[in-house]
């Protein structure tokens, strides 16, 4: 009986256009039985489990509109954050609205103050869970939810591939679109936390491939400021690396 096999969705920014770009490549070619996403991973994955297509997926990172979703405050502050969660949170409704997962899904965010990583599968999924997923610390403050605050899900872990594991997975496509462009002071608290929280080994028989790119993306500030020209390289980009990986025809 073959395994199931999972698409797991990274931590980015507005670096999530390259998983656009995988999964362009890898939609006709490769099944998949369910997806997992931390941070803008849950965004993208959420529509991909709902059975999006990657040329509609490369439509909405393209469209004008998704520069909105990282909208500064008027107000910044290391409490307050610099980014407002109105936007966002829009952005979420209106995915739950117009996809429902024909798929298993599940997100990531991490719980506050324990540091714990959570789990939110499909039917517990609400447009909170997807913007606490997308809450980076420092950055976007915090979201309650039913009286406990959760945070951006690739805080300690990037690529959840043990969550994955978790719903069943022993195929895993990882799709890394977060690569080490944050200044050394969030690098060292991110060693820190996975000291403190270490990520579950992988039980024997699980096999992971990852994509990643091949070209540096860009830089932090690239990762929060949407321009057409960097989403039209990076989508670009996903779809040359996965077809270089499956060696996709």
């Amino acid at each position: 009986m073959r395994g199931k096999t999972a698409l797991v969705l990274s931590a980015g920014g507005y670096f999530g256009a390259y998983q656009a770009g995988v999964w362009k490549a890898l939609k006709r070619d490769v099944n998949i039985d369910l997806v997992v996403g931390a941070s803008v991973g849950a965004l993208n994955g959420w529509s991909i489990a709902a059975g999006c297509s990657g040329e509609e997926l490369a439509e909405t990172w393209l469209h004008p509109s998704t520069a909105r979703d990282l909208t500064f405050t008027a107000k910044p502050s290391l409490s307050a954050g610099y980014f407002e969660h109105g936007p966002l949170l829009e952005r979420a409704k209106t995915l739950m609205r117009d996809y429902t997962p024909r798929i298993p899904f599940g997100l990531v965010t991490v719980e506050l103050p324990w540091l714990r990583p959570r789990l939110i599968e499909t039917a517990a999924v609400t447009p909170r869970h997807l913007l606490a997923s997308c809450a980076i610390p420092l950055i976007m403050r915090s979201v309650l939810i039913d009286g406990r605050r959760f945070t951006d899900g690739g805080l300690i872990n990037k690529i959840p591939v043990w969550a994955a594991v978790q719903m069943g997975a022993t195929e895993i496509i990882a799709v890394d679109s977060c690569p080490t462009v944050t200044p050394w002071w969030v690098q060292a608290g991110s060693q820190v936390l996975r000291r403190i929280r270490p990520t579950p080994a992988l039980p024997p028989g699980v096999n992971v491939r990852i994509i990643s790119p091949s070209e540096l993306l860009g830089n932090a500030r690239d990762a929060v400021i949407w321009k057409q020209q960097n989403i039209e390289r990076w989508v670009e980009l996903g779809m040359r690396d996965a077809a270089h990986v499956f060696a996709l025809q």
